[in-house]
């Protein structure tokens, strides 16, 4: 039969083209174990490290934890200077980071004209998004520390972790307001409001659930840097709290490695369980970043 459909030149494209397929499904068969393999590798990876944070920092997660100060001694030492000085920075960091990154978004994406200077500006607030942590502490360092005389201030860490998180923000902010239909600009243009009303009334509503997510996620990253604030000079034994922006300060990143370079294994205790307060800061971040985006979602 199939002698009769086909000539033998047929039948050896027919043939041929049935062992390119088999071949492409082995293939992507290979490839698809590939791929499962390299995630159930770093899922596993991630697991064994926080099992082994959870078994070591549990004993060490007291309300002692939050009342003690640092200490020489690992039964008396606390987070209680670095996790207050934490929130402080953040509450600092987050408003600055926020007004400035925004406005600089929405100035880029809907005043700007678009021509090389804008494109250039473009480049390199990308290529800011991706430099090393430490260079931004470096900065921190050269204008806020020295050339503004703030010294090793609450406020000098604050506004140098806002540095770091400023071009996530701006490209984050960016890409949330480009994402936004021309059609609701031209249709608040057509009614008669201002260039100003369309973006306040129209465009910011519509780009907040994303804006707020880039803005939370960058702060996140900002809670778990530690080489910006080594490089202000951010102390890594404090036992006092900050009475205003200008006191010096810690962190608990810095915290936490001053006690893991420490040899006794009960401050490596003491820094499984900061890690542990670290990570839940960071979940309740990303938790409030999702339930504000849900909620602006669904107000549109």
């Amino acid at each position: 039969m199939q002698e009769q459909l086909f000539s033998p030149k047929d039948l050896q494209v027919l043939k041929a083209e049935k062992l390119q397929i088999a071949a492409r499904r082995k293939k992507d068969s290979s490839l698809k174990l590939l791929f499962i393999a390299a995630t159930s590798i770093g899922i596993l990876a991630l697991i064994l490290l926080l099992a082994t944070i959870l078994v070591d920092g549990l004993s060490s997660l007291t309300p002692d934890l939050f009342k003690n100060y640092p200490s020489r001694r690992a039964a008396s030492s606390g987070l209680k200077s670095a996790f207050v000085g934490t929130i402080y920075m953040v509450l600092i960091m987050v408003p600055i980071s926020f007004l400035i990154g925004v406005g600089a978004a929405i100035f880029m994406q809907e005043y700007a004209k678009k021509g090389w200077i804008t494109k250039i500006i473009q480049l390199n607030i990308s290529t800011l998004a991706g430099v090393p942590s430490i260079v931004y502490g470096i900065l921190g360092l050269t204008i806020f520390v020295r050339g503004m005389q703030l010294d090793r201030s609450l406020l000098s860490g604050a506004l140098t972790m806002s540095l770091l998180v400023l071009p996530v923000i701006i490209v984050s902010a960016q890409e949330a307001i480009k994402a936004v239909p021309n059609t609701r600009r031209e249709a608040s243009l057509a009614l008669g409001a201002t260039k100003w009303q369309t973006v306040h009334r129209t465009v910011l509503p519509s780009a907040m659930p994303g804006i707020l997510t880039g803005v939370i996620l960058a702060v996140s990253r900002a809670i778990g840097e530690t080489a910006p604030l080594v490089m202000i000079g951010a102390l890594t034994y404090v036992a006092f709290l900050p009475d205003n922006v200008l006191d010096q300060f810690t962190v608990m990143p810095i915290q936490i490695y001053n006690w893991i370079s420490k040899p006794q294994t009960e401050f490596h205790d003491l820094a499984a369980a900061g890690i542990i307060v670290l990570l839940v800061m960071l979940l309740v971040l990303n938790m409030i970043a999702v339930i504000l985006r849900n909620r602006f979602q669904k107000n549109l």
